[in-house]
């Protein structure tokens, strides 16, 4: 862009966010509210799809781990446990005479050898979404109880914006506040985000003009 554009739309921006000050909660509650069903989902699955299974989905991964590593001579496979291939069936057939005759015999049943491979997957892949979300649940609780923490993280991703700027900045600002912050380091130029951050702190700082006239003297 050119840097009038620029320019213009960094202030819309700055003045969106003084004028909204300290109202980003509702929006940064949300989020974590849907974070937070992202982990009940899953784990509601894993419940839903164990009690299907008879109790059998939990440790299903697990015993298929142990199974891999047993001698082949000894070792029984979990899975035709859960999805037997071979079950005992019984026909009736009629006879050359006409009456009704039963037939005992044993049939496989291909499909539950694609159910197994299909069950082994989700049972790693739900593991895997369980844990991922616990542990983004768990930044978000160390986030909200330790302020320092958001210092370090928006630092980290805006390496370089001044630490005073940034520091005067969160100060002021809520949770909410830091998340929207924290959602455009990811989203911007980073010598645009430092310039939105000066811009924003002077405007905090009661110094409305100096950060534009320095980007002027950047330029």
């Amino acid at each position: 862009m050119e840097r009038e554009v620029k320019d213009k739309s960094k202030k819309l921006l700055v003045d969106y966010l003084v004028a909204n000050l300290h109202n980003h909660n509702v929006y940064f509650t949300s989020y974590v509210f849907c974070e937070v069903m992202n982990f009940v989902n899953v784990v509601g699955q894993i419940y839903l799809i164990d009690t299907f299974l008879g109790g059998e989905f939990t440790q299903y991964g697990l015993k298929v781990i142990q199974f891999t590593g047993w001698d082949g001579t000894l070792r029984y496979d979990p899975m035709i446990h859960v999805f037997p291939r071979v079950t005992k069936c019984l026909f009736y057939v009629y006879g050359p005479g006409g009456s009704v005759n039963k037939q005992d015999t044993m049939c496989i049943l291909p499909i539950n050898i694609i159910n197994e491979k299909i069950y082994i997957f989700i049972w790693f892949w739900f593991i895997i979404l369980a844990v991922l979300s616990a542990l983004v649940l768990a930044y978000r609780l160390v986030l909200v109880f330790w302020p320092n923490s958001r210092f370090m993280v928006t630092s980290c991703r805006a390496r370089l914006v001044k630490h005073d700027h940034l520091r005067l900045v969160l100060s002021r600002a809520s949770l909410g506040d830091w998340f929207i912050l924290d959602m455009l380091s990811k989203n911007v130029d980073s010598m645009y985000y430092r310039e939105i951050i000066n811009d924003f702190s002077d405007r905090l700082d009661g110094k409305e003009g100096s950060g534009t006239l320095q980007s002027l003297m950047i330029q």
